[in-house]
């Protein structure tokens, strides 16, 4: 990973320089609103300090003027007018004292000493001057003001004021102008701040847009792209070790995280496609993936013990459809030979009608061969016990073939379960358990309908049972009759009328024993045809556990 300046760094290094830009034109302003004031009380000093000059030369030429009128004129008022400026005026001492207060230099001091030792040469000859006019000599009062010697003192005194001044307005213009330079040098220190202020602005705006933002809106498109599963989409920035560098690595980092678990598991589920379930989960899941981890390791587990469970299933439902099939035959072979008795049993009962019609036609006859019909009566009596021994047999072969049923039903509902327990784990696979539930449907099924089955056969040997205890009762009320014709052949000649009877009764009772046998017969011969649709059914259960043993083969387990 590349070096590279934090962009935290260089932002408060930039910003540093701006707030100490900011912080000198702060001061610049200071400074200048400090120059400006200097200046403009360096204009109020030259202004006072030339108000107050003035002042002391108009008071000494305001003197000198008023003493030249008093000495022309001889007014009085003039007189009063310099000696109150004199005493109470007072404009040239109070203008030297304002000057001393504002500040003048130590030869601008000389200079106005020197005026004042100028002017007070002057002040003897001016108070002569005023005196010889008081006296009424004018004349003379003129010579004294407009004399060499007062006119020399004037002349001095304006040159010293002509200086004076010169060097005050000198002075306090020098002042002036190095006040103006310094401000104007401020100005200009002022602009030179904004500019670098502004330049810096500019040139961070540049580094934010450059460094910062272009690179926060390429992340920002490319967590789109990430949010979108766009995981391949081209991300062109290089770490480096500043903040957006490690965000951009932290993005790249990201980006093959993903896609090492995105490949991870789609390879692990492509192989569980293929029928491979003898899988680990081995790389290492990190943060909230972890889960995703654990529940594939889950998922491979119970679909492994599933399938398992599964193959052990359709071995033991093919296994007792095969024994179901066989007890199936074994009730179907009973059912024929049933079929076959019944018939044989049928012959004999019709046989038996056909003698007690032609007995009840020879009744005239009876007494004639009463010795053979008690013979008859006694083979009659034997084919009775013979029929009812047969009939009890055909009751427990009923009650057996009603254990098979139920041993069916109990086959049935144990497919049954299997077949709903197959369903849910296919349910619980998903889409690649769409397979075992189609094959527990059909399991299910072939179960629903070995149990209506097995309840028919059920429901049929009921009511074969019902007819064959209703025959058996019928043999025994005929057995008992022949026991009585029997017993009575010796008095067969006394009851040939009640033998009549008897013999009538007897063709009635047999045609309704004809006919429970036939009955009989017909529900004998629906248990066979039950008997062999359950083997059949049990023959197609067998083959459709063998499909679902082969459809569970296909994967490879871890046992």
């Amino acid at each position: 990973m590349k070096k590279a300046m934090n962009q935290s760094t260089l932002t408060t290094i930039l910003n540093m320089v701006s707030i100490a830009a900011l912080a000198l034109l702060l001061i610049l302003v200071f400074i200048n609103n400090d120059v400006s004031g200097r200046l403009a009380d360096s204009n109020e000093q030259r202004y006072a300090l030339t108000y107050n000059a003035n002042r002391f030369m108009n008071g000494s030429a305001y003197l000198t003027n008023e003493v030249r009128a008093f000495a022309a004129t001889g007014h009085q008022e003039h007189y009063d007018n310099y000696w109150n400026e004199v005493n109470n005026l007072k404009n040239r001492d109070q203008g030297v004292a304002a000057m001393q207060e504002i500040g003048i230099t130590g030869e601008e001091q000389a200079l106005i000493d020197s005026m004042y030792g100028l002017s007070n040469q002057l002040v003897p000859l001016e108070e002569q001057a005023m005196e010889q006019t008081q006296n009424g000599r004018q004349d003379a009062a003129l010579d004294y003001v407009y004399g060499s010697e007062y006119n020399a003192a004037i002349s001095q005194i304006n040159s010293v004021k002509e200086q004076f001044l010169e060097r005050l307005d000198s002075r306090s213009l020098k002042e002036v102008q190095s006040l103006s330079l310094t401000s104007a040098i401020v100005r200009i220190l002022m602009v030179a701040a904004l500019l670098v202020v502004g330049i810096l602005q500019a040139f961070s705006m540049r580094v934010i847009r450059r460094h910062i933002l272009r690179p926060v809106i390429a992340v920002r498109d490319q967590m789109e792209e990430i949010s979108q599963g766009r995981l391949s989409a081209e991300f062109q920035w290089e770490a480096d070790t500043s903040e957006i560098g490690m965000l951009v690595a932290s993005i790249h980092e990201t980006k093959r995280e993903l896609k090492k678990y995105i490949q991870d598991i789609d390879g692990k589920l492509a192989d569980m496609a293929r029928g491979n379930m003898n899988l680990t989960i081995d790389t290492d899941y990190r943060g909230e993936f972890l889960p995703i981890q654990n529940a594939m390791s889950q998922i491979l587990d119970s679909l492994n013990d599933a399938l398992y469970r599964i193959d052990q299933t359709a071995q033991d439902v093919s296994e007792e459809s095969r024994r179901v099939a066989s007890g199936a035959q074994t009730l179907s072979d009973g059912a024929v030979q049933q079929a076959s008795t019944v018939e044989e049993l049928s012959a004999g009962i019709q046989d038996i009608s056909g003698r007690v019609s032609r007995t009840s036609d020879d009744a005239a006859e009876a007494r004639k061969y009463s010795t053979e019909a008690g013979e008859q009566l006694k083979v009659c009596s034997s084919k009775m016990q013979a029929l009812t021994k047969a009939i009890a047999d055909i009751s427990a072969s009923s009650q057996q073939i009603s254990g098979i049923t139920k041993a069916i039903e109990d086959i049935s509902f144990q497919t049954n379960i299997l077949a709903l327990n197959a369903s849910v784990e296919a349910a619980r696979a998903g889409a690649a358990g769409k397979g075992f539930a189609v094959v527990a449907d059909e399991v299910q099924r072939l179960a629903s309908k070995s149990a209506e089955s097995a309840k028919s056969i059920t429901s049929l040997i009921d009511a074969s049972v019902r007819l064959v205890e209703y025959g058996t009762t019928l043999s025994e009320e005929t057995t008992q009759a022949l026991s009585q014709v029997v017993s009575r052949s010796q008095q067969s000649e006394e009851l040939v009328g009640q033998i009549a009877q008897s013999a009538q009764m007897q063709a009635l009772s047999l045609r309704q024993l004809t006919e429970g046998m036939e009955m009989i017969s017909g529900v004998v011969q629906t248990n066979a045809a039950t008997a062999q649709e359950s083997a059949s059914s049990a023959a197609e259960l067998n083959q459709q556990a063998e499909k679902l043993t082969a459809s569970v083969r296909r994967f490879q387990l871890r046992r």
